[in-house]
């Protein structure tokens, strides 16, 4: 797995699709869970987490599954943790759940680059 991860409009999408021409990449928040296992590559990953919780699913298990089920997808991700923390029930919720489920995956990926206006910095290369 490789993750690509980064805050909003900072250039994830372009520089995912300028280092992996070849891959296939599905919207985040359109998978399925078939779909999410058999993904290329996945934009807006974050986006997948938010419509399961809306969907009122339990997220506990979805790194390791992903992990296991799907290890060589590449995904994008935006950092959702930083600022200030939403007064609104749900958005805390699905901040804590992206943030610990890309802890998890993190900690699983062979890559993680963190990209910065368009610059990708590799923090994990393993």
């Amino acid at each position: 797995m490789e993750m690509i991860i980064g805050g909003a409009y900072q250039g994830k999408e372009n520089y995912a699709r300028r280092n992996f021409p070849d891959i296939t990449w599905k919207k985040g928040s359109e998978l399925t869970d078939e779909e999410l296992y058999q993904a290329d590559g996945v934009l807006g990953f974050h986006e997948y987490i938010r419509k399961s919780l809306k969907e009122g699913r339990d997220l506990t298990d979805l790194a390791r599954e992903l992990l296991e089920k799907n290890p060589d997808v590449i995904l994008v991700s935006e950092e959702v943790g930083y600022g200030i923390v939403p007064a609104d029930a749900f958005e805390r919720q699905y901040r804590e759940a992206v943030g610990r489920i890309c802890t998890a995956l993190a900690a699983g990926s062979s890559k993680v680059t963190r990209v910065v206006c368009g610059i990708g910095t590799v923090l994990k290369d393993a």
